[in-house]
């Protein structure tokens, strides 16, 4: 969430705003983005110098700085560079997740991060930050010893370039400036990054930069969330009605669209989410929301959205007293044609073909449904979301819980249910796992599989090795007896809202339990499914009573016109 400064003078405020504006703006202009969007990360030099923006679209034309004309032997040359002019930048950075990877939830008080997470999919970070922190957003963390405090470890670039700029896994956020064989010994070369050129063509936020680690965790496109892939950087208003450009009948949002920044705290998380937002729309581009989170679809549409004109109108806005906007407005996610994963079995991981080299095996689609790395991999494109009562609170099972092996372990659990007024019926998607536990301690480990020495499983394929590795860095136990546990995670859906016309039709909840997208969810009267048997006799009642008032009617009608008919 959002911190927020109180309101002070005028003048300082628009003078942050003007700043601000300066400082993200670059060279791109926002009609510019807005029509042209940025070039893909993996851009060559003379796509990005074509796409550049030509003088007179911004204030300041980066390209002229003596202090960005290079050369640049390291990132870090970069960001002192960048820091002559943005002073503050870097402190600003230094204060937000992106760059601590370590939050402590307020709900809860749980140390929660990337940092000392678990997940269901790469399962954790530590130990294996070489490979990890090439979405870090600053240079050089390779394991325990980061300097956090050091201004020139930021790195500007990875946020604001236009392309022609890409950190490698297995650098540890460190970007290449010389053709690199990677890994050593692999017969595998990376080229150099030409970090002058980058640095003379910087912009701001697109939802390629964002996009460039967001849509990639768990190890590739789509994996992890379901509703963020690369399909949104080409979207048509089918797929996202905000994130299509103009151009194509969209909104033209970026991602900072609505997930603003305020000095560099980016809106929006998560960890700790706002699941009910029961007021009306904030004032765009106030720097001050009064607490409110200002990338939840209330902050722009209100909590009544509907205005047509109808008669269901006010029933309409009466879900939202129940209803998140998601669980009517995002019918399935995963469908920009990028297949998400559904389920990850590390416990198959291992198997070699019979020279003794790892293996993978695909689908009929191309998809990698097993990997001697990893394990068994379930993937879906399409998917119709689950549904959970949720008020924002979420707990995580930490590496040092004890846990149940005997049942499958939640690694997070959504809060809220019908009574809570802060609850609301939300969209998710259930992940399922099988990773990695010790049987004696009965936690959790976190193995280590990608930075390449003798004990990490991508090059061993050794349980225990990888094992006592991850505990050792992790600063857990390991007693050297370990199985493989049932996991579930779920991920809230929030991306990819299809257009008014594709929402969920009444009838996909209105009907038997059986059939409804809200199956047996408890604490909802919904007509069609749920029954009541005073309900249902007054609802007969009225019925039969209705057809009795028509049928006396009619037979009043026709005596009427007997006895007139025998008049005549």
């Amino acid at each position: 969430m959002t911190q927020h400064k109180p309101r002070g003078h005028c003048s300082r405020r628009y003078a942050y705003r003007f700043t601000l504006a300066l400082m993200l703006g670059g060279v791109v202009t926002a009609a510019t983005w807005a029509t042209d969007p940025s070039p893909p990360a993996d851009a060559s030099a003379q796509e990005v110098l074509a796409r550049a923006p030509g003088p007179g679209s911004s204030t300041a034309d980066h390209s002229k700085f003596k202090a960005l004309q290079g050369p640049f032997n390291s990132g870090s040359e970069v960001t002192r560079a960048c820091l002559s002019c943005h002073t503050e930048a870097a402190k600003q950075v230094m204060s937000t997740r992106h760059w601590t990877w370590e939050y402590t939830n307020p709900d809860t008080g749980q140390t929660l991060g990337k940092k000392t997470m678990l997940n269901s999919f790469c399962i954790g970070d530590r130990s294996n930050e070489a490979f990890c922190q090439s979405c870090h957003v600053g240079y050089g963390w390779k394991d325990d010893k980061f300097d956090f405090h050091d201004e020139t470890k930021v790195d500007c670039l990875v946020c604001h370039h236009t392309g022609g700029y890409k950190k490698p896994a297995g650098m540890a956020g460190e970007v290449p400036t010389e053709r690199t064989e990677l890994p050593a010994g692999s017969g595998k070369f990376i080229d150099p990054v030409d970090l002058a050129m980058v640095a003379r063509h910087i912009g701001k936020t697109s939802t390629a930069t964002c996009g460039s680690c967001h849509y990639n965790g768990g190890g590739g496109d789509g994996v992890k969330h379901g509703d963020l892939d690369s399909s949104l950087d080409r979207a048509t208003p089918e797929l996202d009605v905000h994130m299509a450009a103009k151009a194509r009948g969209g909104a033209g949002f970026t991602c900072a669209t609505c997930h603003q920044a305020d000095g560099h705290q980016i809106a929006g998380s998560r960890i700790s989410m706002t699941a009910a937002d029961p007021h009306g729309p904030l004032l765009r581009g106030d720097t001050v929301h009064a607490g409110r989170n200002a990338a939840t679809c209330q902050s722009c549409h209100g909590d009544k959205p509907h205005k047509q004109p109808s008669l269901s109108v006010g029933l309409l806005n009466n879900h939202t007293s129940k209803l998140a906007c998601q669980s009517c407005h995002i019918p399935s996610f995963a469908r920009g044609g990028i297949a998400t994963k559904m389920g990850w079995d590390w416990s198959t991981a291992g198997r070699l073909s019979p020279q003794g080299q790892p293996i993978q095996v695909k689908d009929d689609q191309g998809h990698v449904i097993y990997d001697s790395k990893k394990g068994d991999f379930r993937l879906d494109e399409n998917v119709v979301p689950d549904y959970v009562w949720f008020n924002g609170k979420v707990t995580y099972t930490t590496q040092e819980e004890k846990i149940d092996p005997t049942r499958v372990v939640k690694i997070n659990t959504f809060h809220g249910g019908p009574d809570d007024p802060e609850a609301r019926i939300w969209p998710v998607k259930r992940f399922e796992g099988r990773q990695p536990y010790d049987k004696q301690h009965l936690q959790l480990l976190v193995p280590h599989t990608a930075t390449p020495d003798d004990t990490a499983f991508w090059f061993n394929f050794d349980w225990p090795k990888a094992l006592k590795a991850g505990a050792e860095a992790t600063g857990v136990p390991f007693s050297g007896d370990h199985g493989f546990v049932k996991t579930e995670m779920l991920w809230p859906i929030t991306h990819m809202v299809a257009p008014a016309r594709d929402a969920v039709a009444c009838a996909s909840c209105h009907t038997s339990a059986a059939r409804s997208r809200l199956g047996d969810l408890p604490g909802v009267y919904l007509p069609g499914r749920d029954h009541h048997p005073w309900i249902d006799r007054l609802g007969w009642l009225a019925v039969l009573g209705a057809v009795a008032g028509v049928l006396i009617h009619a037979l009043a009608r026709v005596m009427n016109h007997l006895r007139h008919g025998k008049g005549h």
